[in-house]
């Protein structure tokens, strides 16, 4: 095989349409846009209008309040930290939301970060998190470590 053999598999590439060139094109004149009309006109934003009918989203059931200012914590589970901790990536004795990070736990640390109780932890942790749910601060507690919320999640 040469590079001057290299080609594309037939019917993967399309040419482009080129409008408004002569009418042997087909496309000529008008190019496909009929004649007169809002459609023909440029400049045309009328994506969302259904000739005067109520549009679909205007229509659709608005349930419940989204909160402007809601926090939004990044979540980890205590079976991952384990796994984090067994292969040597996070050091038991003090487990942080930047050592979460650095580690790669977690990509991101958002407004905080939230332990919760999927999976088991086995290795004895201190763990100093902003939000952290009752099952997972009893599952450390039980491995013989210890969870502690900061300030900042008792506000909630």
């Amino acid at each position: 095989m040469k590079l001057n053999e290299l080609h594309d598999n037939p019917g993967a590439t399309k040419r482009r349409k080129r409008v408004g060139r002569g009418p042997g094109s087909g496309m000529g004149k008008t190019a496909g846009r009929g004649i007169k009309g809002q459609k023909s006109r440029s400049g045309v934003a009328i994506k969302g209008y259904e000739g005067g009918q109520m549009p679909l989203y205007q229509r659709l059931p608005k349930r419940g309040f989204n909160k402007p200012n809601r926090k939004a914590y990044a979540v980890i589970n205590l079976g991952l930290i384990q796994k984090f901790v067994d292969a040597g990536k996070l050091d038991a004795a003090s487990i942080t939301e930047d050592s979460l990070v650095a580690s790669g736990a977690l990509r991101r640390k958002l407004d905080g970060v939230r332990v919760l109780a999927k999976g088991e932890l086995t290795t004895k942790a201190t763990i100093s998190v902003t939000g952290a749910s009752k099952a997972a601060i009893d599952a450390v507690a039980k491995a013989g470590g210890s969870l502690t919320v900061t300030a900042a999640a008792a506000a909630e």
